[in-house]
């Protein structure tokens, strides 16, 4: 008769929950708080349940409490505001992990600040081993000039140096570095690249774009478990900053296989959309596999290719249609021949993969669109979604032409703000009107994925949501912003590191909104970035990510 009774309290009890209570209990329930969705038929709700590690719901809190059990965590926010897990739609994996071991020179204000951080770190490595940094920008300093290598050989004799520039074109290195390279007067500027000289043709130090690598490959490589390990404290920064997903802009065979590595082993906490780097053996091995998505329970995927087209407008590599306004000796340099990039496209079309092209200047985006537009007129393909990396500085004819082709525009915000003191030296007033012009692409119906190009920009992804409103530093200059006719609205600029990464690799069925039957990954915030003042947006702090519906960050 007891068994009996329980039976009969169970179906009652059952009856009155929800058919979706009835099914499952939710493993985490979020509520009492503001969730941002970046879904379009529930954009705001109060709260959600997680099982399993995806969504399984969203709306009041009286739904969520129906999904809750005995066993059911639950997260009460106390107000505070959470958003989708963002996504950075172009950044370096690896780059960071290397920019955690080596010299920072991010931030410094001048090169003997850039030199004094070299000597710190030579007093602590053995004499003859080399020291890499990276993050100085000439155009932070009082003399705007390439810096020359007298100063830093001296200051560090007995270490061989390669110091790369805050964007990754360019390089200056010290005389030991030089000397075990064979670098001498005599030799030759590679194809896509120079080597800075002074008025007597000698080598000054300074490599720009395909250059760097008549150094870089005398620096010994590291070890199969020192990137290894460099991916995994990647990782671990990325999550630190409210990042879920990222896009690798250019991973070799070796990264690949340690992605591979590390979620067959269930260790990598990251939706990695890793774009196999123009390496011809890498590239031909994959087109014989064919494209692979969602691996390892939607934690990889590899399904695009990254092509260079040209150089940074910083180093003065970007390929322009005009020379550049302030050294008309120089247009840019193509660091990739057109035909190669139409080459690529074809194969990539074929084998089922996407292309995603490096293109800074407005003369190396127009040849990047006029390959695609040659391979996609041979092969027809309704749903490539090509994409130009970066797209800074566009002449006006070329904007219309993403939609038209279907390619999507992947841009940096934070490049926009770094750039913007110096931008107009380089290019004059009238091509400043095409740079970083979210507005004028948004309005012909393409979709902008954001990121940070990290190691280049600090990793933190609301520094670009805040350029994407406003077009101010972050002490807000200028007043009114930078071109502010090209700002994004924030629900633009949240999308843009969401839901729109998401599209722009193939994943909007399991990524990027607070959807049920999407993967469950989301960042709790201290404030409301879609309703505080401009001025309040850098103070934004995360205050944990969740990944799968598991904790991963939490600031302390």
């Amino acid at each position: 008769m007891s068994r009996l009774l329980a039976l009969l309290l169970t179906l009652v009890v059952g009856a009155s929950l929800p058919a979706t209570a009835q099914q499952t209990v939710a493993d985490l329930v979020v509520t009492n708080g503001r969730i941002y969705t970046a879904d379009a038929a529930r954009p705001v709700v109060d709260a959600m349940a997680i099982r399993g590690g995806r969504v399984v719901f969203v709306g009041d809190r009286a739904g969520a409490k129906a999904l809750t059990g005995a066993a059911t965590q639950v997260l009460d926010l106390d107000g505070q505001t959470v958003i989708p897990g963002m996504t950075d739609a172009h950044a370096h994996v690896l780059g960071l992990g290397q920019s955690l071991r080596n010299v920072d020179l991010v931030g410094t204000t001048s090169y003997d600040a850039v030199i004094a951080r070299v000597v710190e770190r030579a007093m602590q490595t053995p004499k003859g081993e080399w020291i890499i940094g990276r993050g100085w920008d000439q155009n932070d300093w009082g003399d705007t000039r390439w810096p020359s290598h007298e100063a830093l050989s001296r200051a560090v004799p007995d270490h061989p140096v390669y110091l790369e520039r805050v964007d990754g074109h360019a390089a200056v290195v010290n005389a030991l570095a030089m000397q075990r390279a064979g670098l001498t007067r005599a030799t030759k500027d590679p194809s896509g690249g120079q080597i800075i000289r002074d008025a007597r043709g000698e080598p000054i130090g300074v490599l720009v774009d395909n250059a760097q690598s008549l150094v870089e490959r005398s620096i010994p490589a590291a070890t199969r478990a020192q990137v290894k390990g460099m991916i995994a404290a990647a990782i671990t920064e990325m999550h630190r900053w409210g990042l879920t997903g990222v896009h690798d802009a250019g991973a070799s065979a070796q990264t690949l296989e340690l992605y591979e590595e590390l979620g067959g082993e269930g260790a990598l906490d990251m939706r990695l959309y890793a774009m196999i780097s123009d390496h011809a053996p890498t590239l031909e091995a994959w087109f014989r596999r064919g494209p692979q998505s969602g691996l390892f329970d939607g934690r990889l995927w590899v399904r695009s290719i990254k092509l260079y087209q040209d150089g940074a407008l910083g180093s003065r590599g970007a390929a322009l249609l005009e020379p550049y306004s302030d050294d008309a000796s120089t247009s840019g340099l193509l660091v990739s021949a057109p035909a190669h990039i139409r080459e690529v496209a074809d194969h990539a079309l074929v084998a089922g993969f996407q292309v995603n092209t490096h293109a800074i200047g407005d003369r190396g985006n127009r040849l990047v669109l006029d390959a695609y537009q040659a391979a996609l007129a041979a092969r027809p393909t309704a749903d490539h979604r090509f994409r130009v990396e970066h797209a800074q500085i566009l002449h006006s004819d070329d904007i219309p032409r993403f939609a038209a082709l279907g390619v999507i525009p992947s841009m940096q915000a934070s490049h926009q703000t770094s750039d913007m003191y110096w931008a107009g030296n380089r290019l004059g007033e009238t091509r400043l009107r095409g740079a970083y012009a979210w507005r004028s692409l948004l309005e012909t119906g393409t979709i902008i994925p954001n990121g940070s190009d990290f190691p280049v920009e600090y990793v933190d992804p609301l520094i670009s949501f805040k350029a994407s409103v406003s077009r101010q530093d972050a002490k807000g200059w200028p007043v009114g912003g930078w071109f502010p006719e090209q700002r994004m609205t924030r629900e633009e600029a949240l999308k843009s590191m969401t839901i729109w990464p998401a599209y722009a690799a193939f994943q909007e069925r399991e990524l990027g909104s607070l959807t049920p039957g999407k993967h469950a990954d989301f960042v709790v915030l201290d404030q409301d970035l879609l309703r505080i003042p401009d001025a309040m947006l850098s103070q934004v702090r995360v205050r944990s990510t969740w990944f799968a519906g598991r904790k991963v960050y939490e600031r302390r």
